[in-house]
């Protein structure tokens, strides 16, 4: 190879840049819609972070049971309607609530794919679920997604005001 010609190793370090923010792609993509700065990621080291409707009953229902169930104690927590979301997400992720948006090494995830990647987050029975639930192709699994999200406040209630951690919990939420 000459030295005009990059090497593989260069294609994988860059990022590449994805049509979709919720590509199903391995390797790192970046969302034209909403990219993340290397010091974004910086500051957030400790983990990926979801975010979630303060006042859905159904996305507190996912925390619940992602707290549960991620016993490594990984995912941190962040209601859509607080400081950090403003802080870390695109206006159109704040203002609309229409979904769950989780971000991670890998960068922003919405919908359908961010719930998938949390399930990977968890105990290897949970893995095996995300595994399955990767295999329904996105734009079907968006539309179960957008269903459920749609009906979310008449099916699973809505709260006066965002959840608020119990003393254990404190240290895994964000503002």
């Amino acid at each position: 190879m000459d030295s005009k010609t990059p090497s593989n190793l260069d294609a994988r370090a860059a990022p590449r840049e994805s049509a979709s923010p919720d590509s199903a792609a391995i390797g790192p993509s970046v969302s034209r819609s909403a990219p993340i700065s290397d010091e974004r990621f910086a500051a957030d080291a400790q983990g990926p972070v979801l975010f979630f409707d303060g006042v859905c009953g159904l996305c507190n229902r996912f925390v619940d049971f992602t707290l549960a169930h991620d016993r490594e104690g990984r995912i941190r927590f962040s209601p859509l309607q607080g400081e950090t979301a403003r802080a870390r997400l695109s206006p159109a992720d704040v203002q609309s609530l229409e979904s769950v948006v989780l971000v991670d090494e890998r960068g922003v995830h919405r919908r359908s794919s961010a719930v998938v990647r949390v399930l990977r987050q968890l105990s290897p029975s949970w893995r095996i679920v995300a595994g399955l639930l990767w295999l329904i192709p996105r734009p079907l699994r968006d539309f179960g997604y957008m269903l459920v999200a749609a009906n979310r406040y008449r099916l699973f209630g809505k709260k006066e005001t965002c959840r608020l951690p119990t003393p254990g919990e404190k240290a895994r939420f964000l503002p």
